[in-house]
């Protein structure tokens, strides 16, 4: 009997709880998010015709890249001087081979004053749409 008791109160006490969690007694529709995810950041960077550079090597560069990308490397010892010429009017997107230069460069250029957006990977940015060649 006790055990029976104690239980219909715990059942009682856990109903309550979450009874008092429920709300303000709106709606309950939750506010809907915009998608701040890196392909809508890129899409949204595309569609609006930023320009895109890769943080890649010379080398990298060669390999294979978007079409139209201006190289520019992010472990340069000039990288800091080639951002500094850049137009301060336009957004650029950045990318790289697996997306971790990409952030640095992002992160570097941001500092500078410009208005960035990083792509990530070079196959980020071909899911996105931008052409490679």
């Amino acid at each position: 009997m006790t055990t029976l008791l104690r239980s219909l109160t715990l059942c009682l006490a856990l109903a309550l709880t979450l009874t008092a969690c429920g709300g303000d007694g709106e709606s309950g529709t939750v506010p809907e998010v915009a998608d701040t995810s890196v392909a809508a950041a890129v899409e949204s960077a595309k569609a609006e015709g930023a320009a895109v550079v890769d943080v890649r090597t010379p080398e990298e560069y060669a390999e294979g890249h978007v079409e139209g990308a201006t190289n520019i490397d992010v472990q340069a010892t000039d990288f800091d001087d080639r951002v500094a010429e850049l137009d301060r009017d336009t957004t650029y997107v950045v990318y790289c081979r697996s997306g971790n230069r990409s952030a640095a460069a992002a992160e570097r250029m941001r500092e500078a004053g410009l208005t960035v957006v990083d792509g990530g990977s070079l196959e980020d940015m071909a899911a996105a749409g931008y052409p490679v060649g």
